[in-house]
């Protein structure tokens, strides 16, 4: 798979390429699905003087040019991803937070249909699957297995 030409996306949406923003496209494309905190720490490391608050500004206006999408976990910080121009869906372990990609089960967006009554065209539906993940699982049954607790 090759790495996204990220000025050139940036120039097309009308955006000027900045440091700031190519680093917060990298840290994203290769960590996605992490709050604007994980991804301020990845930042750090190539812009040590860059602010949460720039970080902020950057992920707001990549999300408004469709450069990232942001999703809303229940309960959690907001996270962000670079896969945009799909009608995706998103699995949480319960256990340790992570999150997985998962496609649409059923076809064209979106894969849930409104009733028509709401008086809107739907372009998005978000479906959260949550449940435990393989390793948590593998965890809590060597916990199980050797006399501990599997409870948290």
């Amino acid at each position: 798979m090759t790495s996204p030409d990220w000025p050139a996306r940036l120039r097309e949406r009308g955006l000027r390429v900045t440091r700031q923003r190519l680093a917060v496209l990298e840290a994203v494309s290769a960590q996605p699905h992490k709050p604007a905190e994980a991804i301020h720490a990845s930042v750090r490391a190539a812009l040590p003087e860059i602010t949460v608050q720039s970080i902020y500004t950057v992920l707001h206006d990549l999300t408004a040019r469709e450069l990232l999408r942001r999703f809303d976990p229940p309960g959690s910080p907001a996270c962000y991803e670079t896969r945009t121009h799909d009608n995706h869906h998103h699995a949480i372990c319960t256990l340790c937070g992570r999150i997985e990609d998962v496609e649409c089960v059923h076809g064209e967006a979106p894969c849930l249909q409104a009733p028509a009554s709401l008086g809107m065209q739907i372009q998005i539906a978000d479906v959260v699957f949550r449940g435990v993940c393989r390793t948590c699982g593998e965890s809590s049954a060597e916990l199980v297995g050797s006399g501990g607790s599997a409870e948290a």
